[in-house]
């Protein structure tokens, strides 16, 4: 009896072993962009073992997952989607390739604006709005409004606490901090630009769009509806920076800075990095804030 007793302690103690082994792996997500990747490793923390789809350097207007990436879509639980020009391609076979993963929008309430397509620069800060077959795209940046990116967060918690409810508190005392920092980036962000209103930079790619509508800004493209601008339009933007007294040109590393240089030279300005997909999202929006106040005299 008493040895049956010891096997049995034995038994009990491994099983509980083995739970607590399975309870300590952490739920595997997989994101398609390296700003939700801070997102998702904010509020989950070591709960979550978070890969990415879009790989630095690349874009995700072009995007194609590599095999790996789609071989290891068979062990993850959850993947947070964006609304990024890729996922309309690749979401349906993403999901197919694991019909027991969830898919979670995290873009869901959020109403996009459409990207910004050649105005001949007569009302460059003019936002479009409604929906119609015109076929123009509708603008995925949405990252990079600290208000937006609140919106997301629930998103994400939500997804979290659905799929792991014994963490549950975890991730919401996560999400609160997250959600501290992100309305007090949003304040600094208001007081850095409340002095200048209606004031417009230049960019090659829109992928400032929202940051611009939520402080009171304006972006002018050089790129022209995802191509490179024809060359009456190359000179309008010449024509348009000299009026407007602008010198500095943003570009990211993703595309091409060809055009952007062509018009830097004729200007006599330069061309400056903002890379809206840096992966340490709190603090690149900070650095790219700084960049535009200096920009915007």
């Amino acid at each position: 009896m008493k040895k049956m007793m010891v096997a049995w302690g034995a038994i009990v103690l491994i099983t509980a072993l083995l739970a607590g082994t399975a309870q300590a792996a952490p739920l595997k997500v997989l994101v398609s962009i390296l700003p939700q990747k801070y997102f998702v490793e904010r509020i989950g923390g070591s709960l979550v073992d978070v890969s990415v789809m879009v790989q630095p350097g690349a874009s995700p207007a072009t995007y194609e997952p590599k095999p790996r990436q789609m071989a290891d879509l068979t062990r993850t639980s959850i993947y947070f989607a964006i609304g990024a020009p890729f996922e309309a391609t690749w979401l349906k076979r993403i999901s197919e390739t694991n019909p027991a993963m969830k898919i979670v929008p995290t873009q869901a309430g959020i109403e996009k604006r459409r990207m910004e397509a050649d105005r001949h620069h007569d009302q460059p800060g003019a936002k479009e709005t409604g929906d119609d077959h015109s076929g123009e795209i509708l603008d995925p940046h949405i990252w990079t409004s600290p208000p937006l990116v609140e919106i997301q967060a629930r998103n994400i918690l939500t997804a979290l606490v659905e799929a792991d409810p014994g963490h549950a508190e975890t991730y919401r005392e996560n999400h609160r901090k997250l959600d501290s920092d992100l309305k007090e980036l949003d304040l600094e962000l208001r007081e850095m630009f409340a002095e200048r209103q209606g004031l417009e930079f230049l960019v090659f790619h829109p992928a400032w769009g929202y940051f611009a509508d939520t402080y009171g800004l304006h972006q002018v493209p050089v790129e022209i509806e995802g191509k490179e601008p024809k060359p009456a339009q190359l000179r309008n933007l010449i024509e348009l920076a000299r009026k407007k007294g602008i010198k500095v040109i943003f570009v990211q590393p993703q595309f091409s800075a060809r055009s952007a240089e062509v018009v830097a030279s004729s200007i006599g300005g330069q061309v400056v990095p903002a890379d809206p997909l840096a992966e340490n999202w709190l603090e690149n929006m900070r650095e790219q804030a700084r960049k535009f106040k200096e920009a915007l005299r």
